[in-house]
C-alpha cells in the first residue's frame, strides 16, 4: 500500500507507509491554499502516532503563513465548534476514524466548522497531486498558539439541546466506552454536567485501544456484560474521534449505530418537526419516522459532506448517517456522539422509560452487507443488469444503484479505492436481507 486513501473530505493511510510526514505536509499545504485568510484549528484523536502527524501539520500550516491553533486531543465535532468559536479559517482533525492503530489520517473542515464540501475537496486533491507547495519566506511564516480550553463551548451547545435539570434529577448510571480515543475528553465532563454516575472504559486518550476501534457488536463483546456488572442504565460507545456513537441498552443488548440516529430522529421530531436527511445507505427507520410525523424526508449520496449539503439546502431539523453519526444543526453540521448522548438521555426522561423501550418502539429491520470483486469497467453494465433483473423495484441512480420495494431495499455501489462493489440490503428479517444480497451477488459473479 504505497498511496494513502484520499476522499473529498480527508486522507488516511498506514503510518510510515502510505502516510508519511511528506504526505501530510503536502496535503495540508494544498488544503491551506484553498482557505480564506485566518488561523487554522488543529486537533488529534489520541493515537500514538498523532504527535508525529501533528508536527507535520503544524509545519505545513506555519510554512504556508498560517497560525496553527493547537487544541490538543479533541473529538472531530469539537473541532467544528472550535473553528466557529475561534473565528478560524478552517480545521484539521488528525484521525483515522475507526481504522486500526497502524493508521492515521487527516479530516478537513471549512470555516463554517463542517467537513469540507465536495468541490473544495476536489480542489485540495488537485493541488496535492499537482505542483509543489509555495512556501513562505522567513518573514512570512505563521506561528502556533496553544488553545487551553477546547471543550467549554461545545459542552454548552450540547447542554442547550436537552433538559439538563430533568436529566440531572434522574441520576442515570452510564457506562462510557471511549476506547482510549478522544471521546472521554468531553464525554466525561458532559455526562457529569448532566448529573450522571459515569463508569469510563478507555478514558485515557493515549490511542492504546482496548478493542478494535469500530464500535460494532463483535468488537464490543467484552463490553456488553459490563452493563449488568455496573448496573448501568445505558452504555455509550464511541469511535476514536467521537463522531460516531453505538448504544447498549439496560439489559446489555447491543442496539448498534443504526438505532442511534433513528432514536434521536424520533425524539427531535416529537419536539420540533422538520425535514430529515440521511444518506442512501442508512436504515429506513428514519424515513418511516419522517412519514409518521408528516415531515419531508430527503436522501443524499453516501458521505458526511453530502448529508450536510442536503441538510443545509432543505433546512433539516436533524440528519446523519447510519454509522451512529447524528448531526443536529443546533450544535453544528458535524456528526456528533455527544449530541447523541444528550438527546438519548433527554428522550429517556421525556418518555419515562429505558433506552431499550425507545428502540423497541421503532420500526424493525435488519441490514446485511457484503462485497463482490468487480473491475470498474464492468460497473455500468452490471448496474444496468441488476436494474433490469429487479424490474419490480423502484430504481434510483443517485449513488450507484438503489432498488426500493415497499418493505426492503438494496444498494450497490462501486468502491472508490478497490476493484469491488459493495452491496447493502435492508429487509424485515436478517434472512431476507442476506438473501437479497446473495441474489445480487450471484448475478454479478
Amino acid at each position: 500500500m504505497n498511496e494513502p486513501i484520499i476522499s473529498v473530505s480527508g486522507l488516511r493511510g498506514i503510518v510510515g507507509e502510505s502516510l508519511t510526514p511528506e504526505v501530510a505536509i503536502r496535503y495540508v499545504a494544498a488544503y491551506a491554499d484553498t482557505l480564506p485568510a485566518g488561523p487554522v484549528v488543529m486537533t488529534q484523536d489520541g493515537r500514538t502516532t498523532g504527535p508525529m502527524v501533528a508536527a507535520s501539520v503544524q509545519a505545513a500550516l506555519m510554512a504556508s503563513g498560517r497560525t496553527c491553533l493547537d487544541s490538543g486531543i479533541a473529538a472531530t465535532p469539537t473541532t467544528g465548534v472550535l473553528v466557529r468559536h475561534l473565528g478560524a479559517a478552517g480545521g484539521v482533525q488528525i484521525s483515522a476514524s475507526h481504522n486500526p492503530a497502524e493508521y492515521n489520517g487527516l479530516k478537513l473542515l471549512d470555516n463554517a466548522g463542517r467537513v469540507i464540501p465536495e468541490e473544495v475537496g476536489k480542489q485540495v486533491i488537485e493541488r496535492y497531486r499537482g505542483a509543489s507547495p509555495e512556501w513562505r519566506s522567513h518573514n512570512g511564516l505563521g506561528k502556533t498558539q496553544l488553545v487551553e480550553d477546547s471543550i467549554t463551548a461545545h459542552l454548552a451547545m450540547v447542554a442547550d439541546i436537552c433538559d439538563v435539570e430533568a436529566i440531572r434529577q434522574r441520576r442515570f448510571r452510564v457506562l462510557l466506552d471511549s476506547n482510549n480515543g478522544s471521546g472521554s475528553v468531553l464525554g466525561v465532563p458532559l455526562l457529569e454536567e448532566l448529573g450522571c454516575e459515569v463508569t469510563v472504559l478507555g478514558g485515557d486518550p493515549d490511542g492504546l485501544f482496548g478493542h478494535a476501534a469500530e464500535p460494532t457488536s463483535e468488537n464490543l463483546a467484552a463490553v456488553l456484560p459490563l452493563i449488568a456488572a455496573t448496573n448501568a442504565d445505558i452504555g455509550f460507545c464511541q469511535d476514536p474521534d467521537a463522531d460516531r456513537l453505538a448504544v447498549i441498552d439496560e439489559s446489555g443488548r447491543y442496539l448498534g449505530e443504526e438505532y442511534t440516529l433513528a432514536m434521536c430522529v424520533d425524539h427531535v421530531l416529537q419536539k420540533q418537526p422538520g425535514p430529515v436527511v440521511t444518506n442512501c445507505s442508512t436504515s429506513r427507520m428514519s424515513q418511516d419516522l419522517a412519514e409518521k410525523y408528516a415531515v419531508p424526508f430527503h436522501r443524499s449520496q453516501v458521505g458526511e459532506a453530502n448529508v450536510v449539503d442536503l441538510m443545509l439546502s432543505t433546512k433539516a431539523a436533524i440528519g446523519g448517517e447510519g454509522n451512529g453519526g447524528v448531526i443536529d444543526p443546533r450544535v453544528g453540521y458535524v456528526r456528533d456522539s455527544f449530541v447523541g448522548m444528550a438527546l438519548l438521555l433527554d428522550a429517556m426522561v421525556a418518555r419515562g422509560g429505558p433506552v431499550g423501550v425507545l428502540a423497541n418502539d421503532l420500526p424493525s429491520y435488519a441490514i446485511h452487507k457484503t462485497k463482490v470483486d468487480l473491475d470498474s469497467k464492468q460497473v455500468p453494465v452490471t448496474l444496468a443488469a441488476l436494474e433490469s433483473h429487479f424490474g419490480d423495484a423502484t430504481a434510483d441512480r443517485l449513488d450507484g444503484l438503489r432498488l426500493d420495494w415497499p418493505d426492503k431495499w438494496l444498494l450497490v455501489r462501486a468502491s472508490n479505492t478497490e476493484p469491488i462493489v459493495r452491496l447493502i440490503a435492508e429487509a424485515p428479517t436478517a434472512n431476507e436481507a442476506r438473501k437479497l444480497c446473495q441474489q445480487s451477488a450471484n448475478l454479478i459473479i
